[in-house]
């Protein structure tokens, strides 16, 4: 390859890998990649899955979805699969979204294990391209599926090595090639070398000081101190950090904000990206607006699917409840019986009977938290089209609320804001579209309801207060995203996805888990008879633990 070839001009492999876990050996069970030409896919696509002969842990096909029997269906000879790749690769560079992991810890031993000769050569981490031209990322996350959603890019399918290949190329087209463009690294080596530079993030990631842009020790000699400190630690990455956070301090001054770029989403249903240069305060509050917008979306969005999930299960626990409180009724029973055999064999008989007001005291409880849930579902209804399409609108309002450092230094308005952004997330979680409407409308309204003082909503001015709220929109952005996947990723949102197709699905569902609790309380009943049994033996006396 030419020194410096411009990286338009520049054919390179994009790779991606599915294993069968992280217990060695670890096999590779798909492998894909795609030839690119500079930041775009070039012709053919590669893909094919690998048959080692070998078990795929259960936690593994959850993820990827692939057992042994598929593999050994589908799979092709990892032999016969890397000959065909070697041919696909040629002499070019390979790049993955986590290079170490995909060459180093995969396939290379997996190569090794096969006798197989090295394929390609190592080109740069994507991953580590990606956290330098997109820092500071809230909270350090660049999973490739938050950002897939946060920038709005295709859904590809996640968990599978086509689907994280085409989403990585999106990534790179759409989201990386403008910011790269914008620092002047138009070569394959100035992208190589700049993701290959050491690097720290700007947010400091722990500590006193975390959350704090390192950058702010130029104006904060606190913070200015406690770099020095970490400078000189003992531990060699940290005192690695802190001299890496000093001379950046010491190069930057006087042009850190030329170098200021940033890629948003813009406000709008279209999700086009912009990008903004030298953000001061006019683009800073665009992006502001852009974000807001965003939240907003996901807001609403997590509301409808949380709150339907919430109705699902209520559902269930209506319907289910006898066999509920059945069930918990005698694993009460067997757990009291268990102990008082217990204490009366080893403390005597007062001590084993002084048992049986705490058994009074935990059935009540259950019998209290079994009519606060039937209450609690009586009171939840699925949102109508209408109260659905209003949470966009309503979250319009509730996000422009947003700042959780707004207040920092004053404890009293904290607390008052704390206590305003619990009313809401209760509200949010619980589908309360009444609550939800009444703070958006007249937040201080609501708060004078509370006996609360009110507080200032206006929009920051100053420079630095939008970009502390610029920054906290974006946490709030990545931190839904990662609500979104974990409800997603439930058992119990894959069953309110076939109710919604199939409403006489619930019924089923109701059906099958009344026939595992049927089962469960038959083996409790016979275990409860035996232990009374065993109590009245011992004894002489009745069961203290009767219904």
């Amino acid at each position: 390859m030419k020194s410096n070839r411009p990286m338009h001009q520049t054919s390179w492999i994009l790779l991606d890998t599915e294993t069968s876990g992280i217990k060695a050996p670890v096999y590779v069970v798909e492998l894909a990649a795609q030839h690119m030409r500079g930041w775009t896919p070039e012709g053919a696509p590669f893909r094919c899955l690998l048959n080692h002969n070998a078990e795929i842990p259960p936690e593994a096909s959850r993820v990827n979805g692939y057992t042994r029997e598929i593999l050994e269906r589908d799979g092709e000879p990892p032999r016969q699969v890397y000959d065909a790749f070697a041919r696909y690769v040629g002499e070019r560079p390979l790049v993955a979204y986590n290079l170490r992991y995909d060459l180093d810890e995969v396939l290379r031993p997996e190569w090794d294990r096969l006798g197989i000769a090295p394929i390609g050569r190592p080109g740069f981490c994507a991953l580590n391209l990606t956290q330098r031209l997109l820092d500071p990322v809230p909270a350090g996350n660049h999973k490739l599926q938050t950002l897939r959603q946060y920038y709005r890019l295709p859904e590809r399918g996640a968990h599978t090595a086509p689907g994280d290949v085409e989403t990585v190329a999106d990534l790179m087209r759409q989201v990386l090639r403008p910011l790269a463009d914008a620092r002047g690294l138009g070569s394959w080596e100035a992208i190589s070398a700049f993701a290959a530079a050491p690097w720290f993030p700007s947010r400091i990631a722990f500590g006193k000081y975390k959350g704090r842009l390192f950058r702010e020790a130029l104006e904060d000699e606190a913070l200015h101190d406690w770099l020095h400190w970490l400078a000189s630690a003992d531990n060699p990455r940290s005192a690695e950090m802190g001299r890496w956070y000093l001379d950046r301090l010491h190069a930057e001054v006087g042009v850190a904000e030329a170098e200021a770029v940033v890629i948003e989403v813009g406000p709008g249903d279209s999700g086009e990206l912009v990008l903004f240069r030298d953000p001061e305060r006019e683009t800073l509050r665009q992006c502001v607006a852009g974000a807001r917008a965003r939240l907003a979306d996901l807001e609403a969005e997590y509301t409808r699917e949380h709150h339907g999930v919430e109705v699902l299960r209520f559902e269930l626990f209506t319907r289910l409840r006898p066999h509920y409180e059945r069930r918990d009724a005698l694993r009460l029973q067997v757990q009291y019986r268990r102990r008082f055999l217990d204490t009366l064999i080893l403390e005597g008989e007062e001590e084993a009977e002084a048992l049986a007001p705490d058994y009074a005291e935990a059935k009540a409880e259950t019998e209290r938290e079994y009519e606060e849930t039937a209450t609690q579902a009586a009171d939840t209804h699925a949102l109508s089209e209408e109260e659905a399409q209003e949470l966009k609108g309503v979250y319009k309002k509730l996000v422009r609320l947003y700042h959780p450092d707004r207040y920092a230094q004053e404890p009293e308005k904290q607390a008052i804001y704390e206590r305003l952004t619990q009313e809401v997330n209760t509200a949010r979680d619980r589908g309360d579209i009444e609550r939800l409407r009444e703070i958006a409308e007249d937040p201080n309204g609501f708060l004078l309801r509370q006996g609360l003082a009110s507080l200032d909503f206006s929009d920051e001015a100053e420079l630095a207060k939008l970009r502390a709220l610029y920054a906290t929109l974006q946490e709030r952005i990545f931190g839904l995203l990662d609500e979104l996947e974990r409800l997603r990723e439930s058992g119990d949102y894959e069953l309110y996805l076939l109710s919604r197709k199939r409403p006489a699905f619930v019924q089923e569902i109701a059906d099958q888990q009344a026939e595992v609790i049927g089962a469960e309380i038959a083996e409790l009943e016979a275990e409860a008879a035996q232990l009374a049994e065993e109590i009245e033996g011992l004894t002489g006396a009745d069961d203290p633990f009767g219904d």
